[in-house]
């Protein structure tokens, strides 16, 4: 219903960022990652591509900045069992490359490293996405505030720390107060020092 909305980012909360439009303030509820790039964002205008959810007893408004996190999160909300919470988790937990290789190569276990994510379901997310979901189709595309992607290297490191076991929860905060004019390279070397 509403694909994306660009506005004045005003306020960043545990699990959910404000968006004024228009004077109007619209809470978001987005993954760990999205909030930890767009911490240092507050009084700019940022973009964020949408996904309403509708249901008896509420209607939610879910925010990414890159569409590939708004696809994994229709996919991963399509499989039975599996709600917005734990999509969240799993998207916070993991890189999109990451969680495309866990569902192609049958890893259900690795999915259960995400917050509330028991085998039985990590199983049926990838029993039900297997065939749906492509590799490297998530890691690109449009991002919703341009500067974030032309200034820095975050979301390369990002990848590269995911790969080796670290979540996106963990090296965030770490990647975020990093020198934004470091190499890729630099930056995970730092961010491993700073873990240890």
């Amino acid at each position: 219903m509403i694909y994306h909305i660009k506005g004045v980012l005003i306020s960043i909360d545990e699990g959910f960022l404000v968006i004024e439009v228009n004077g109007i303030g619209y809470k978001c509820l987005t993954d760990s990652y999205t909030l930890g790039i767009l911490s240092s964002k507050v009084n700019e205008e940022i973009k964020l591509f949408t996904e309403m959810v509708v249901r008896e007893d509420s209607i939610s408004l879910f925010g990414f900045l890159e569409k590939g996190r708004l696809k994994l999160f229709k996919l991963l909300t399509s499989v039975s069992g599996v709600g917005s919470k734990v999509s969240l988790s799993i998207l916070s937990e993991f890189t999109p490359d990451q969680l495309a290789s866990f569902i192609l190569s049958g890893n259900s276990l690795g999915l259960t490293k995400a917050s509330g994510l028991g085998r039985k379901l990590a199983q049926r997310i990838v029993l039900e996405l297997k065939d749906k979901i492509e590799a490297g189709a998530y890691s690109e595309g449009e991002i919703g505030t341009e500067k974030i992607s032309l200034s820095n290297n975050i979301s390369q490191a990002l990848g590269a720390l995911a790969m080796l076991g670290y979540s996106e929860r963990d090296v965030i905060p770490i990647l975020r107060e990093i020198n934004k004019n470091l190499t890729v390279e630099e930056m995970i070397r730092e961010t491993l020092k700073a873990i240890k």
